[in-house]
């Protein structure tokens, strides 16, 4: 054998092991992310803790859409008020204005 069949042997080995080592690797961290995230269906009850917790935050997302338009019309009626407010607050400043000009007897 000479010595280019020796160099392409070992890459050719080389990159064997590579990929086998990768493809292991691929399969313990798949392995450990389904033992963290649990089954991905809709219809078997959560089995660990981040299963239940995506459950209630979709719970909580659910319960809560009826908020939205609720929240959108209580800011405009605010908008309303804090408008009136800054027309309250500059009659009030002209009337001190005013009060600080006159002439004291």
């Amino acid at each position: 054998m000479n010595a280019m069949v020796m160099l392409t042997l070992i890459s050719v080995l080389g990159a064997v092991a590579l990929f086998v080592a990768l493809a292991l690797f691929l399969r313990a961290i798949a392995l450990e992310l389904e033992a963290i995230g649990g089954p991905a269906t809709r219809f078997v009850a959560p089995v660990n803790y981040l299963s239940k917790i995506r459950f209630g935050v979709r719970a909580i997302e659910r319960q809560t859409e009826a908020l939205a338009p609720q929240v959108t019309r209580l800011n405009r009626r605010f908008s309303a008020i804090r408008d009136g407010l800054k027309a309250t607050d500059d009659n009030l400043a002209a009337v001190i204005a005013a009060v600080a000009r006159q002439e004291r007897p």
